[in-house]
C-alpha cells in the first residue's frame, strides 16, 4: 500500500501543478475577453483570432482543471444520500463510481477521440473561419485532460482504498475554509521569498 500512496502523492503532485498553472488562464482569457469586446465597441472592429483563442483557453481550463477539481474534491456531488452515510460508507460509495462510472466514461471518450485528434494534427486542420486559429491544439486538450483526469482517478482510488484499509486519513473530508486560506496564505509567502519580493 506504501507504494500506491507514492503512486498517488506523485499523481497529485502533477495535477496540483497543472491546475495551478490553468488558473492563470483565467485570467488571459478575462484580459483577452475584455480587449476586445473594447476593441469592437471603440474601433467597430474584431477579430475571429481573438474570439477563437477565448473558446480555446475556456476549453484548456475546463479539460486541464479536471483533475485538479478531482483532486481538491471540488467537484459537483449529489450529497443528498451519501451525506447521510457514515465516511466509511461514502468512499464506498466514490469506490463503486469511480471503478464502474468515472474511469469506464473517462477512457471511453479518450479512445474515442484519438482518431479526431490524429486526424487533425494530420491535416493541419484550420478553422473555417477568416483569419481563424488551427483546430489541433484544442482537440488535443481532450486527450490531455482526460489523461489527467484519469490519473487523479487511479490516485483518488488508491486514497479511497487506503482509508477503508486503515492505511490513510479520509480523503472526503473537506477542509475549513479557515485552512483553504491559511494554506494561501502560505503559497504567497513562499512564492515571494521564492522571488525575493
Amino acid at each position: 500500500m506504501s507504494s500506491l500512496l507514492r503512486i498517488s502523492r506523485l499523481i497529485d503532485w502533477i495535477n496540483e501543478r497543472v491546475g495551478r498553472s490553468v488558473m492563470w488562464l483565467v485570467l488571459i482569457a478575462v484580459v483577452i475577453s475584455a480587449g476586445n469586446a473594447l476593441v469592437r465597441k471603440l474601433f467597430n472592429t474584431s477579430s475571429n483570432a481573438l474570439l477563437e483563442i477565448q473558446w480555446y483557453l475556456f476549453a484548456a481550463i475546463f479539460m486541464l482543471a479536471a483533475g485538479y477539481t478531482f483532486l481538491r474534491n471540488e467537484h459537483v456531488r449529489i450529497d443528498v444520500l451519501t451525506s447521510r452515510l457514515s465516511a466509511r460508507g461514502q468512499n464506498i460509495i466514490d469506490v463503486i463510481g469511480i471503478l464502474f462510472f468515472l474511469l469506464p466514461m473517462a477512457v471511453l471518450i479518450l479512445w474515442l477521440s484519438w482518431p479526431i485528434v490524429t486526424t487533425s494534427l494530420a491535416t493541419g486542420e484550420m478553422s473555417q473561419n477568416p483569419g481563424g486559429l488551427i483546430r489541433w491544439p484544442v482537440k488535443m486538450l481532450l486527450p490531455l485532460g482526460l489523461g489527467l483526469l484519469v490519473l487523479q482517478a487511479v490516485s483518488e482510488l488508491i486514497k479511497r482504498i487506503a482509508f477503508l484499509s486503515g492505511h490513510g486519513p479520509n480523503p472526503l473530508q473537506k477542509k475549513s475554509a479557515a485552512a483553504a486560506t491559511e494554506e494561501l496564505v502560505v503559497a504567497i509567502k513562499a512564492q515571494r521569498e521564492g522571488t525575493g519580493q
